[in-house]
């Protein structure tokens, strides 16, 4: 599987060359230049509280906003999108100077967006690319073909095909193996999808890969809202059509930690962990302290860390450089082409944690601590 299949799929594959400016957007940010942070107010708009994730990205971006002394209005949608919409109206019509936005659908708020350009409030879309408007005027996000590389990778390595060098490993399988995606409605769900896939292609035309169910197509392996009891329903399905013959799973892509914990409780339910039915390497997204406690007890894989606190920077950065009537700094003028336009993006680098990861890349680093690592739970 190809970067074209990106494209077959509306995501935005390498568009050839695009002006790095934000174009057609909202951009101007209307009389914002003169005014004091005091007087300056930020809509943060995320899609739900039922991950860890979300609930530290607008914590971070709010908290960074504020101590630099901009008002923020910071909504949570659950998982709804039409809360979502409303929300986001409600913050253009009480006068919001910059909207940074987390969509639920990427495509559901063409709408608020074309209301947001009218009133000259600049749209920053955070790390799910809004898709389908104009009036998008940056992007600030992670490098999301890489992390699927990087999941395929984990589960290569996890298998003993590679080494964690790159280079290759001693196991010679045949390997039975499972894929799972994310939502279809989330963008970002085709460049980890795109970028597992180039992965794994060789070594599954090769068969050393096997997916035994024979689902392989986004749709067919896809989780709806990325939900953790979507994909544990998945898995036990899978296990009982095609794994009843005494076959074992060797591995499985998972996107993301909450659907990886998903996938886990219907392997541990299905007896994998106990005695000699191992469990299979599981990969995951987004380092939240309950899959790193299964990673650091040997239960799951890898996860792919993603710095949200360097991504809340971004969107700091982006929204102030808009309020002060700049262009932000953006790194990548070429890739996120959203439909209508390539939308100028600032990418930060992500890197794959394996349990002998934790400490230096987690815990030195102050995202979690060794006592949070050992409860698998956050201190509040």
């Amino acid at each position: 599987m190809s970067r074209k299949f990106l494209v077959a799929l509306g995501s935005a594959a390498l568009a050839l060359s695009l002006a790095a400016c934000s174009g057609g957007g909202a951009g101007s940010g209307g009389d914002t230049g003169d005014k004091k942070p005091g007087d300056l107010t930020i809509g943060v708009s995320m899609p739900t509280q039922t991950s860890e994730r979300w609930i530290a990205d607008g914590n971070a971006v709010k908290s960074k906003l504020e101590a630099k002394g901009y008002k923020v209005d910071l909504q949570y949608a659950g998982d709804d999108i039409p809360t979502q919409s409303q929300q986001v109206d409600q913050m253009i019509t009480q006068g919001a100077d910059v909207l940074v936005i987390a969509a639920i659908d990427g495509t559901a708020l063409s709408s608020q967006l074309q209301a947001a350009a009218a009133a000259k409030i600049p749209v920053i879309s955070y790390d799910r690319l809004i898709r389908g408007s104009k009036d998008v005027d940056f992007y600030v996000s992670f490098d999301n073909y890489k992390v699927g590389v990087a999941q395929g990778t984990a589960l290569l390595v996890g298998l003993g095909l590679l080494n964690k060098d790159g280079s290759k490993g001693t196991a010679k399988g045949p390997f039975n193996v499972e894929l799972f995606a994310g939502s279809l409605d989330d963008n970002n769900t085709q460049y980890f999808f795109g970028g597992a896939m180039d992965t794994l292609k060789p070594f599954v035309d090769a068969g050393t890969l096997k997916v035994k169910s024979k689902q392989t197509t986004p749709e067919q392996v896809a989780t709806l809202r990325w939900q953790q009891e979507t994909a544990q329903k998945r898995m036990e399905n899978l296990l009982t059509s095609s794994y009843n013959d005494g076959s074992k799973v060797d591995g499985v892509l998972s996107p993301y930690d909450g659907i990886s914990r998903g996938i886990i409780t219907a392997l541990q339910n299905a007896g994998y962990g106990s005695g000699a039915k191992k469990l299979p390497v599981v990969t995951g997204q987004d380092a939240e302290i309950a899959s790193i406690k299964l990673i650091n007890d040997g239960v799951q894989n890898s996860t792919v860390f993603k710095d949200t606190r360097l991504l809340a920077d971004q969107a700091v950065n982006a929204a102030e450089a808009f309020l002060q009537k700049k262009e932000p700094q953006a790194n990548d003028t070429k890739t996120y082409n959203n439909g209508v336009k390539v939308v100028p993006a600032y990418l930060l680098p992500i890197a794959t944690v394996y349990k002998d990861d934790i400490k230096a890349t987690l815990i030195d680093s102050g995202y979690w601590t060794a006592e949070e690592v050992a409860a698998g739970q956050a201190k509040k």
